[in-house]
């Protein structure tokens, strides 16, 4: 059978179509403010190990194409394997914690992310690098040190969204996009960062492109208080903690 040169055409495109949707263009590095997450109608219940700290966690490293769309679940046949990261499970468990109910180890959240982020990366980076580069660049960014040198704290008071926008810009070198969720009565709240990262899960870059929803339709937002672990009982903590929360 004779294939003619449009259905050749066609073909090497399929390929290259095929091949381009094998790997991605950047990573989306998310970093999540627990007051946030408590403090909604379904709330949130602390880690079975203890309450996380009052900072930042990681929500994931997540890779992106540069037309906004993104993989995931690439690779079944390389499912998460916690002895593959024994060594990094107490920075983990401080960094990355869940806030799902009912109360967990973790050990899930980290799977769920591996299995469908984690392993879209896996040309890039093993199980193990995955994992440690969250950490680095964890380590590396400090959105709550750059808000409150901003003046702009978890106090429950609104800032203006350019504002935070700003003091994270002068922290990382690049703006970042914010992620807003709603409170019991429908207040905008700081939820989540999102920092662009390039290809090789180091370096930090200007965003190609932003997510296209989620965010803030409004200009001033709440930062909600929350007093993690070696601090004082928070009020989150009776109101919200025995209540109902889906992980992302």
């Amino acid at each position: 059978m004779r294939i003619t040169s449009s259905a050749f055409g066609i073909l090497l495109l399929l390929v290259f179509l095929s091949s381009a949707q094998a790997g991605y263009d950047f990573f989306y590095f998310v970093l999540q403010w627990p007051g946030s997450n408590c403090d909604t109608s379904s709330g949130c219940c602390y880690p079975s190990y203890g309450k996380p700290p009052s900072n930042f966690g990681i929500h994931g490293l997540w890779p992106n194409y540069n037309n906004s769309s993104y993989p995931a679940n690439c690779d079944p046949n390389n499912p998460f394997n916690i002895s593959q990261i024994q060594d990094l499970v107490t920075s983990l468990r401080t960094n990355w914690p869940s806030l799902a109910c009912p109360s967990i180890d973790s050990t899930s959240y980290w799977q769920h992310e591996w299995n469908k982020h984690g392993t879209c990366s896996e040309s890039v980076m093993n199980q193990h690098a995955y994992f440690q580069v969250n950490l680095n660049l964890k380590s590396r960014i400090k959105l709550l040190q750059y808000l409150q040198s901003a003046g702009i704290t978890p106090n429950n008071e609104f800032y203006s969204l350019t504002n935070i926008k700003t003091a994270i810009k002068a922290g990382v070198g690049h703006t970042p996009w914010i992620q807003c969720n709603k409170n019991a009565a429908g207040t905008y709240q700081l939820y989540q960062v999102y920092i662009c990262i390039d290809h090789s899960g180091t370096v930090l870059i200007d965003c190609p492109v932003y997510p296209t929803r989620g965010g803030c339709s409004t200009s001033s937002i709440q930062f909600p208080s929350f007093v993690g672990q070696h601090g004082k009982t928070s009020p989150l903590e009776t109101t919200f903690n025995e209540k109902g929360s889906i992980e992302k």
